[in-house]
This record gives structure tokens, C-alpha cells and sequence, in this order.
């Protein structure tokens, strides 16, 4: 019994989609062109923010670590994404990728299109 218990403080087995925090999420994603879920100490956050910053395009960034619901938001990204790391970027509503991706979007021209 005990292994059953600890496995299920380690993470929620249901995200809550209909959750303050889901909402949040798809209403940002909707009312911005780019938006990256983010944590301030994150070398791949600082990444990706970075490739914008190259491009004068202005993102939207919300700062888990700055919220006290960010473990929630974290968790409906991870639902909606596929996965929980941190950045999650979005352009025009859609999900890109992370750190590395946006990062390689801007080496080969891909991220630049979105803004002509």
C-alpha cells in the first residue's frame, strides 16, 4: 500500500481541463501572437525568449515560478503539449516546441516567416 500512496503525491493522474488555470492558458495562447510558458532561472527559457528578442517580436511570458499556480498551469501544458518542461513556445495559437526548437527555428529561417 505505501508504494501506491507516495506514487500518487508525486503528480495529479487528471489534469483538470475546465480548471481556472486551463483557461487561463488557452485564453492567453488565443489573445497573443506569441506566448512562452516560462521559468526565470531556465537556460532553454532564456533561449528562446532570446531568438524573439533577435527579431524585435515581443512575447508573452508567464513566469511559473513567479505564480503560485504555476505546478497547475505546468500540469495543463504538459496535457495540452505532451510534455511539462519548460519553455513551451507558442506562435499564432499553436504549440512550436521548446528551448532548442525555437532556438533552431531562428538558425534556419523557420521563426523569421511567422513575422513578415
Amino acid at each position: 500500500m505505501g508504494s501506491v500512496v507516495s506514487s500518487l503525491q508525486k503528480a495529479p493522474l487528471v489534469v483538470n481541463m475546465d480548471s481556472a488555470q486551463a483557461q487561463f492558458v488557452r485564453e492567453t495562447i488565443a489573445n497573443h501572437k506569441v506566448v512562452i510558458f516560462s521559468k526565470s532561472y531556465c537556460p532553454y527559457c532564456s533561449m528562446a525568449k532570446e531568438q524573439f528578442r533577435k527579431l524585435k517580436v515581443e512575447a508573452t511570458v508567464v513566469e511559473l515560478d513567479q505564480r503560485s499556480d504555476g505546478n497547475e498551469i505546468q500540469a495543463v501544458l504538459g496535457e495540452m503539449t505532451g510534455a511539462r518542461t519548460v519553455p513551451r513556445c507558442f506562435i499564432n495559437g499553436k504549440f512550436i516546441g521548446g528551448g532548442t526548437d525555437v532556438k533552431r527555428m531562428y538558425e534556419t529561417g523557420v521563426l523569421q516567416k511567422y513575422f513578415q
